[in-house]
């Protein structure tokens, strides 16, 4: 499959990535002037421009609507990337970030700091969710690799699946023997991007962005490691520092997605399935790809999700959910082999 997609034409190929990432850019436009307070474009592009600071509207699209816009798209970009790392890595076309447990452990730790410890800023809450993620993706790690390359996909499949679980067992006994003090933290555990502030994530941003240059620069690599352990190693490429360079992109990308917006599911899933069909299976457009189509997909659940109910919001978690499970069940029905 990667053979025939690459006999696509790269103009094509560019031309498709073009529109995916103007249609991304007129996406947060539609983001910054959409919400329960009516707010023209041209308002909102002075808010940005010409700020002024006694301006109802100015304060909203500054303090508010542009930063949901910019966290939803690095952490759209992030879970996409590193869901179709995983699905190199494991070699499994149904495999994605959840996979290494970054979810269930930034859950546990932030469930376990709300209720020994209540945090005193969302800083601290985002450092802890980083390094619950941090601590799962390394454990699925540590328990998954194998000096016996080919059951390695295996093995971390197997491994994932036992640390989240852990995990989850471990935040359901702590939210039923605690529950007071948890509700102020449900909602974000659920996915969110509200009641963020640029400021609060500036910290994690970078780590995301150099994950996924670092993840683009190993596009050629990834490529061969997705082939097969026994090519890859004919090939003369040094498989256990590539699939150790690979995972720590997958921790920082998804544990930086989680700090940042809580549990968002089924982005990192579909997203580079989607992006195979639409532009290419070769990494090196595969991966620019995802973050574009990651980014576009996350930030349409966020708009959604505002207008939905308004007044009211649904946590994006949920947005997400809504369009992932179906899509998930028809990929398992047709035995979607991966690309």
């Amino acid at each position: 499959m990667i053979a025939a997609d690459r006999r696509m034409p790269p103009d094509r190929r560019g031309w498709r990535l073009a529109a995916g990432a103007a249609a991304l850019l007129a996406l947060a436009v539609i983001s910054l002037v959409t919400g329960p307070a009516s707010i023209s474009l041209r308002t909102a592009v002075d808010a940005i421009v010409h700020h002024d600071p006694g301006n109802v509207d100015h304060i909203i699209v500054t303090t508010t609507r542009l930063a949901r816009t910019a966290i939803a798209i690095a952490v759209g970009a992030s879970l996409a990337v590193a869901g179709a790392l995983m699905q190199a890595l494991t070699r499994n076309p149904l495999a994605s970030p959840s996979l290494f447990g970054v979810n269930a452990g930034a859950m546990f730790f932030l469930v376990a700091l709300a209720a020994f410890a209540p945090p005193t800023s969302f800083q601290v809450m985002m450092a802890v969710a980083f390094a619950g993620s941090a601590t799962a993706g390394a454990l699925v790690y540590a328990l998954g690799t194998t000096q016996r390359a080919r059951v390695f996909s295996l093995r971390i499949v197997l491994a994932g699946a036992a640390v989240t679980a852990l995990f989850a067992s471990f935040t359901q006994a702590i939210l039923v023997v605690n529950q007071d003090g948890l509700d102020s933290i449900l909602f974000w555990l659920a996915g969110s991007t509200a009641e963020r502030s640029l400021h609060a994530v500036a910290p994690i941003m970078p780590y995301a962005a150099g994950a996924i240059v670092a993840a683009i620069v190993l596009a050629r690599h990834v490529d061969v490691l997705a082939a097969g352990d026994d090519i890859a190693v004919s090939l003369g490429q040094r498989t256990v520092w590539v699939k150790a360079l690979v995972a720590l992109a997958i921790v920082c990308l998804a544990g930086g997605a989680v700090a940042m917006a809580g549990s968002i599911g089924f982005v990192g899933l579909i997203v580079p399935h989607m992006v195979r069909r639409v532009l290419s299976a070769d990494h090196r457009w595969l991966l620019p790809g995802c973050a574009v189509f990651g980014a576009l997909l996350l930030l349409g659940a966020d708009i959604l999700s505002r207008i939905v109910i308004a007044p009211g919001e649904l946590p994006i978690g949920a947005i997400t959910a809504m369009i992932g499970a179906p899509v998930f069940v028809v990929m398992v029905r047709r035995g979607l082999r991966h690309a």
